[in-house]
């Protein structure tokens, strides 16, 4: 979704797990549990609170959408589950794969893990691997936003916007800004103004852009993943109609 190299949230993004570590991680203990609130009765289990903020992190840059929820996969074919991945790769490994991207594929319909070097933080970095090798343990309130079906495609797209990651590169209302030094413009360019207005002036055009991405270069350029094999139709649809309301 966007001009240039850029990543679309997401994310998340195709491939293997995630990232790497952190010098000093937090020892403090949470209780998580399932997507449902835990009945009285129910055991706890406990997490640290880097895990718990992992779990969400994982939630903020979409790595559910193409990874599954929790890990799960299921998503796609050529994306990995993470739930018994995360154990068999060592901190060194997920940081680099995190920071410069994997698989990368110029079919549309086969999504790749992006570089996602510049948009996730490092103590982000730390706390996503923690997470990972713990074995994505389910943590109350890492559960993505609800996307309503009925409410009109433009309310449905600005929900997408954000359970896809789309607002992590793009920023709120498409207004961009975030760095991407290596490329042309030094930036990830914005979905609103008279540019972007100009050269995607059809939902036709924006939907192809999402769809297909636009990889522009290698590590550590962040380009646009192609997401042809994960969003639905619908999902395009809603997206390309909030965009439309971008000025």
């Amino acid at each position: 979704m966007a001009v240039g190299a850029i990543v679309f949230v997401v994310v998340a993004v195709a491939v293997t797990a995630w990232l790497g570590g952190r010098n000093s991680m937090s020892t403090s203990t949470v209780t998580v549990g399932g997507s449902e609130p835990s009945s009285a009765g129910s055991t706890a289990s406990k997490v640290s609170a880097t895990v718990a903020a992992g779990a969400h992190d994982f939630v903020q840059f979409a790595c559910g959408q193409c990874h599954g929820f929790g890990g799960s996969g299921g998503v796609s074919a050529d994306v990995p589950a993470l739930s018994g991945l995360g154990r068999s790769l060592t901190v060194a490994q997920l940081t680099k794969i995190i920071n410069h991207g994997l698989g990368e594929s110029a079919n549309p319909t086969k999504p790749y893990m992006p570089v996602w070097h510049g948009i996730v933080s490092r103590r982000q970095i730390g706390e996503l691997v923690a997470y990972i090798r713990a074995g994505l343990p389910p943590v109350a309130g890492a559960t993505p936003p609800a996307v309503p079906t009925d409410q009109g495609l433009v309310v449905e797209g600005s929900q997408l916007y954000v359970r896809d990651g789309c607002i992590n590169c793009h920023g709120p209302n498409g207004l961009g800004g975030v760095p991407n030094p290596q490329s042309p413009d030094h930036t990830i360019p914005p979905l609103s103004g008279a540019t972007f207005r100009t050269q995607f002036n059809t939902a036709a055009k924006i939907t192809a852009l999402i769809r297909s991405g636009s990889v522009i270069g290698k590590a550590p350029i962040v380009s646009m993943p192609h997401w042809g094999g994960i969003l639905t139709k619908r999902d395009l649809d809603a997206l390309a109609a909030y965009l439309a309301t971008f000025k």
